[in-house]
């Protein structure tokens, strides 16, 4: 019996795959597109039994080739470019594709955990698995708000576990081939190494420099929640997947430099010390993200902690980038 991962050679797929083999699990199905070849380093130092590509995936599927041979797909495949234009592509990808999969888990019955995504919230500033507080600002956003309420509109005949997760702003590692939609914390990292500066954009809607907030995740704590699901597969439900806790960019850009420092043998600064070395350096608010940009993201944990039974606490800014930084130095020589 097999364990399906699908974007396994992703970030958060690559992440669940090795998460799987420290705990002796070995019969993994990857499933990818390696169009973008050096994704292939994700799964170097992985066990796994097979590799398909996602669309003769689909199709091995659909041919009963892996009909009662699956114990459960872990569904992390998706175009994750906020700023794609094509919405047809899009809504295949992210939409169709996802949907098949839902079918497939139901007929087999088999639970299906699959990522959604923090966008479904769009620019609100309530961040809780209701309706009334949806709406996304970009057609990858939308694609995944669509599924989640597809999901919502089968829950009450379901017939094996399904559970979406809507991650906020993840990072860790693994993501480096993701260029530019990689982290923030990715990108801080280097330009601090490059230059021995970081930018943050200036204050706008209301925020001083750099104290536009989100909840940022250690991709560390995503992979234990959806583990814990895969543990409790009687569970179902579209959740939160963030900390709880709103953490401003400045604090953010200050772990990154002084975990960096620290491997300078450089002693720690605060953040107006940083600011006064110009260290940390803020640039105009592009236009391009203005009215596209979520200034604010926290997520409400309490659905995650009651009905999903999740109890593990989760790493701060502080803790997850020091962790992340001694992982990229490390590899960065």
């Amino acid at each position: 019996m097999y364990i399906v991962v699908t974007g396994a050679a992703g970030f958060i797929g690559s992440n669940l795959v090795k998460a799987l083999n420290e705990r002796g699990i070995t019969d993994i199905i990857a499933v990818d597109h390696l169009k973008q070849g050096d994704k292939f380093r994700n799964l170097v130092d992985c066990e796994i039994a097979h590799y398909i590509d996602k669309d003769d995936f689909i199709e091995q599927l659909d041919a009963g080739d892996f009909d009662g041979e699956i114990d459960a797909i872990l569904h992390q495949g998706a175009c994750s470019d906020t700023m794609e234009p094509d919405g047809q592509y899009m809504m295949d990808n992210n939409y169709q594709y996802s949907l098949a999969l839902l079918d497939y888990c139901q007929a087999e019955e088999i639970p299906f955990i699959y990522a959604s995504s923090a966008s479904v919230y769009g620019g609100g500033s309530v961040f809780k698995e209701e309706r009334e507080f949806e709406g996304p600002l970009n057609v990858y956003g939308y694609s995944k708000f669509l599924f989640d309420q597809i999901v919502r509109r089968r829950f009450n005949e379901l017939n094996a576990q399904v559970v979406g997760l809507r991650y906020f702003n993840v990072y860790g590692p693994r993501e480096t081939h993701k260029g530019r939609m990689a982290s923030v914390a990715f990108h801080h990292f280097n330009q601090y190494r490059e230059t021995g500066k970081v930018k943050l954009f200036e204050g706008i809607e209301g925020y001083a420099n750099g104290e536009q907030r989100r909840d940022f995740i250690s991709v560390e704590d995503v992979v234990k929640v959806n583990l814990h699901f895969l543990d409790n597969p009687k569970v179902s439900g579209i959740f939160n997947c963030g900390t709880g806790r709103a953490q401003s960019f400045n604090e953010l850009a200050a772990a990154n430099v002084n975990a960096c420092r620290r491997h300078q043998g450089k002693t720690a600064l605060t953040l107006d010390q940083l600011v006064a070395e110009g260290i940390i350096e803020y640039i105009p608010f592009p236009e391009a993200l203005k009215g596209k940009y979520q200034s604010y993201t926290e997520a409400d944990a309490s659905k995650l902690r009651n009905e999903g039974g999740y109890k593990d606490d989760f790493l701060t800014v502080e803790q997850g980038v020091s962790q992340y930084i001694d992982w990229l130095a490390a590899r960065a020589g």
